[in-house]
């Protein structure tokens, strides 16, 4: 990813832009689980690199749409090569990494599940 100027968030920021087109940043926040204080950096870097566009809803104002550039769409291709890289390195194969995914979600799941009972 560093020959690619992005980091691991940030890629994934990109998986979610590469899918969906436009999300607002709580939709993408939402998706990767990912907080404002968090997010709002990497949309920054992004934006700084050209790769993403931030503006104000038109459908309402209060929400921030993020949208692709030409360049961040032009990413994706230089980008393809990224998931083989990552089983490469890790070890991991394609099941493994879903596996590991599911396990993870579970955890989030349960995990903000115990916090809301602490907090109701």
């Amino acid at each position: 990813m560093t020959e690619l100027n992005l980091t691991y968030p940030q890629y994934l920021v990109l998986l979610v832009l590469w899918e969906e087109g436009r999300v607002t940043v709580g939709q993408l926040g939402e998706r990767l689980q990912l907080d404002s204080g968090t997010l709002s950096p990497l949309l920054k870097r992004l934006e700084a690199n050209g790769f993403v566009r931030r503006e104000r809803s038109l459908a309402d104002e209060r929400l921030v749409d993020v949208t692709l550039t030409d360049a961040g769409r032009r990413l994706e291709r230089r980008a393809q090569c990224i998931p083989e890289r990552l089983f490469s390195s890790t070890g991991l194969t394609e099941h493994d990494a879903e596996d590991l995914r599911d396990a993870v979600r579970q955890l989030a799941d349960a995990l903000n599940a115990s916090l809301r009972k602490e907090t109701a």
